[in-house]
C-alpha cells in the first residue's frame, strides 16, 4: 500500500493517503523518509529539514513557510508552518494558454427548451421574491406534489430571508439572483410569489428578469388576492400544464453548464476528488461544454496556477480583478484575507489558505480560462469560466446554479448533506467517508490515493454525470435536500 505522496517533484513535503505510525520507513518522491511522528492521514510530513522562516512547498507552490525548524520526517501543520499572504497583489500577465483537443460530444437523454437551452430536470420552481412569503411558498409546494406527474419531475420552493429591508448593492443583489433562478433552464416553469408591501417590488423584477415567456412564468402578488392559497394552486396547475409538453430526448453533452465546488475539505481532497474533477472539467471543455469555478477566497495563494491561463488579456485583467476586489471585501471588513481553513479542513489535513487553495483549484482542471462572470451573471462562453463568489457552500452553490450550472460537483473530505437547486453530486475525498455516509455520497474518489489513475476515475465521474444528466437522482435529491443562500454584505433596515 502507497502510503505517501509526493505531489510535485519541487515540493519538501508529502501527504499521507493512509495514517503512517512513528518510525516507519516510507518510499516516496524517488527517495526515502522516516516519521519521527504520527502522521494522520491527509497531513504532511517533511521529505527533508525546512529552515525557520523557509518555504513549505506542496503542489510545486509555497503554501506558507516554516514558524521553527522542522526535521526531516517531522509533521508539517498548524504548529509550525503559517501562510505567507498578506492583501491585495499586483498580477502581470504571462500567458500560457494550452490548446484544447476537440472530442466528438456524447448525448444523453435531456430537455431541449423553447429558447434552444439544454435542461437536465423539468420542475416546476416557486421563488418567493420576499422572506415573509416563505411559508406561503412552502405550502403551496407541499399542497401540490400531485402536479408532479408524467414528465414534470419536481415541485420545490426556494426560500430566503432577504427581498425586504435592504438598501443599495444589496437589494440589487438579490434581485439579480432571484432572477437568474428564474431563468434557469431545469426550471420547466416558475411561479414568482410576492406579497405587495417589499422592497423588491413585482415591476423592479419583471425589469431584472427581462424577456420572458409568460406560459412559462406567472406571478401571484399575495397581497392582491383574498385567498393566496387558492390562486396559487391555479398558477400551478397552469405551469404544470406548460411544463409538461417537454419530454426527454438526446441532448449532446455540449450544451452541459457543470458547476465545481469543494466543502469540508481535508487534505487528500486536493490529491483524490479535485483533480478527478479537473480532469472531468477538461473532457467536459474538450466535447464543447463549459464548467464553471468559483469559491475567489480559496483562490488565494494559487493564483499562479490560474491567471497564465486567460485567453485573453480582457479575461486576465477581470480574473485579477476579481480576485483583488474580494480581497479588498476582506480588508473593507477588517478581516484578514487568510482567515480560512476551517477547524474541519485544519482536522482533515490543511494548513493554510494557501494550502488550501492550491487544492481547491486543482477542480478548474488544466483548460484555458474562457471568462470570467459577476454575481448573478450567466455562463455565455463555453469552456472553463471563473465566477465572483464566497467559500461558502450554500452561497456559491446558489450561485453557480443562478449563472446555469445543470448539476453542480461537489466534492468533499468530512461529508455535507447539502443539495442546491440544480442536482448535487457529492464527491468523496477518501473511501472511508464514502463508506460511513453512503446516504450522502455519490462518488468515491477513495481509491485513487491507492493507485487507481486519475483519467479512470475522471471517466467514472463523467459517466455518473451522463446519468444524473439522463434523470438518476442524486442523493441530496433522492432525500429532498435543496435550497438556497443569497450573499449579503450591507446593511438590514
Amino acid at each position: 500500500m502507497t502510503k505517501l505522496i509526493r505531489i510535485n517533484p519541487r515540493d519538501n513535503v508529502a501527504v499521507a493517503l493512509h495514517p503512517v505510525a512513528a518510525g516507519e520507513t516510507l518510499l516516496v518522491g524517488g527517495g526515502a523518509v522516516t516519521a519521527a511522528e504520527e502522521i494522520p492521514q491527509g497531513h504532511k510530513i517533511a521529505l527533508a529539514a525546512i529552515a525557520e522562516g523557509q518555504p513549505v512547498v506542496k503542489y510545486g507552490f509555497p503554501i506558507g513557510h516554516a514558524t521553527a525548524d522542522i526535521a526531516a520526517g517531522a509533521w508539517v501543520h498548524t504548529h509550525n508552518m503559517r501562510t505567507n499572504l498578506s492583501g491585495e497583489e499586483e498580477y502581470s500577465y504571462e500567458p500560457a494558454v494550452p490548446a484544447v483537443e476537440r472530442v466528438e460530444p456524447e448525448t444523453f437523454m435531456g430537455f431541449r427548451r423553447r429558447d434552444g437551452r439544454v435542461a437536465v430536470r423539468n420542475e416546476i420552481w416557486i421563488i418567493p421574491t420576499v422572506g415573509c412569503v416563505n411559508d406561503v411558498a412552502k405550502k403551496l409546494a407541499a399542497d401540490s406534489q400531485d402536479l408532479v406527474a408524467g414528465s414534470v419531475e419536481g415541485l420545490y420552493a426556494f426560500t430566503h430571508p432577504y427581498g425586504c429591508s435592504q438598501t443599495g448593492a444589496d437589494h440589487a443583489q438579490t434581485r439579480k439572483l432571484l432572477a437568474a433562478l428564474a431563468r434557469h433552464p431545469n426550471a420547466g416553469a416558475v411561479l414568482v410569489l410576492s406579497l405587495g408591501c417589499e422592497n423588491l417590488q413585482h415591476d423592479q423584477f419583471v425589469a431584472e428578469l427581462g424577456d420572458y415567456d409568460p406560459e412559462r412564468v406567472k406571478f401571484l402578488t399575495c397581497q392582491d388576492v383574498e385567498d393566496e392559497f387558492a390562486a396559487g394552486r391555479a398558477l400551478l396547475e397552469e405551469c404544470a400544464e406548460y411544463a409538461s409538453q417537454f419530454k426527454r430526448e438526446p441532448v449532446p453533452v455540449s450544451g452541459l453548464v457543470i458547476g465545481m465546488k469543494c466543502g469540508g475539505s481535508d487534505g487528500l481532497s486536493g490529491v483524490t476528488a479535485n483533480p478527478t474533477v479537473g480532469v472531468f472539467s477538461d473532457m467536459v471543455i474538450a466535447r464543447g461544454g463549459s464548467t464553471v469555478l468559483t469559491e475567489v477566497p480559496e483562490m488565494f495563494g494559487a493564483e499562479g496556477m490560474l491567471l497564465s491561463r486567460c485567453v485573453s488579456r480582457e479575461v486576465f485583467d477581470k480574473a485579477a480583478n476579481m480576485l483583488n476586489s474580494f480581497k479588498d471585501y476582506f480588508i473593507s471588513h477588517h478581516e484578514t484575507v487568510y482567515e480560512n481553513p476551517s477547524p474541519g479542513n485544519k482536522k482533515g489535513g490543511i494548513t493554510t489558505l494557501e494550502d488550501k487553495s492550491c487544492g481547491c483549484v486543482q477542480k478548474g482542471g488544466s483548460a484555458p480560462i474562457a471568462d470570467v462572470i459577476g454575481y448573478g451573471d450567466a455562463v455565455t462562453a463555453h469552456g472553463l469560466n471563473m465566477l465572483y463568489g464566497p467559500g461558502n457552500d450554500l452561497v456559491s452553490a446558489t450561485a453557480m446554479t443562478a449563472a446555469g450550472a445543470h448539476i453542480i460537483l461537489f466534492t468533499t473530505g468530512r461529508g455535507t448533506p447539502f443539495g442546491a437547486p440544480a442536482p448535487t453530486i457529492k464527491i468523496a475525498s477518501n473511501s472511508q467517508l464514502a463508506a460511513k455516509k453512503s446516504g450522502w455520497i455519490d462518488f468515491d474518489a477513495g481509491p485513487v490515493a491507492d493507485g487507481e489513475p486519475i483519467t479512470e476515475a475522471a471517466k467514472r465521474l463523467f459517466a455518473l454525470v451522463l446519468r444524473v444528466a439522463g434523470g438518476e437522482r442524486t442523493k441530496s435529491e433522492q432525500m429532498g435536500f435543496r435550497e438556497i443562500a443569497i450573499f449579503k454584505d450591507g446593511v438590514t433596515l
